[in-house]
């Protein structure tokens, strides 16, 4: 299994992400955590419902936008994990969310910029659950 290192892609990713947490601070008071803010458009919705759905819309359209410019090949993503261990590691993500009070970005771009206690400890437990899931994967079942 080969991981690709893409320091530079990953600098301006992480970058966008960072100001897209700053400006919604800034001209909302909120925060970015995409788990908060997916559940402020379902119904029942939230009062502030319209930046929500924008903000979701911006995420999903900007990969599209990208591979429209670029190519189709700018944004890959392959796998040989069938789709039936995808949607239930997706369950597992939601119920981790719920219990964690929120997800990765969240707390590891938010709460911990505003140095929160309580994102720390998440995203110590995140990390190390990811780690230990890609121990068990790679070099206990063999990789997939």
């Amino acid at each position: 299994m080969i991981t690709e290192f893409t320091p530079l892609l990953s600098f301006v990713g992480g970058s966008l992400i960072g100001l897209a947490a700053v400006l919604l601070m800034l001209f909302h008071g909120r925060i970015a955590g995409m788990t908060g803010i997916l559940t402020g458009i379902l119904p029942p919705l939230a009062k502030d419902w319209d930046w929500r759905l924008f903000f979701v819309i911006g995420a999903i359209a900007a990969p599209a936008i990208i591979t429209a410019v670029y190519g189709p090949d700018t944004i890959t993503f392959q796998t040989d994990i069938p789709m039936v261990w995808t949607i239930i590691s997706g369950l597992l993500v939601g119920v981790g969310v719920f219990f964690a009070s929120g997800c990765t970005s969240g707390h590891g771009v938010c709460g911990l910029s505003r140095l929160s206690v309580r994102s720390l400890a998440a995203t110590l437990t995140f990390m190390a659950a990811t780690a230990a899931t890609v121990f068990v994967i790679r070099h206990v079942l063999g990789g997939f």
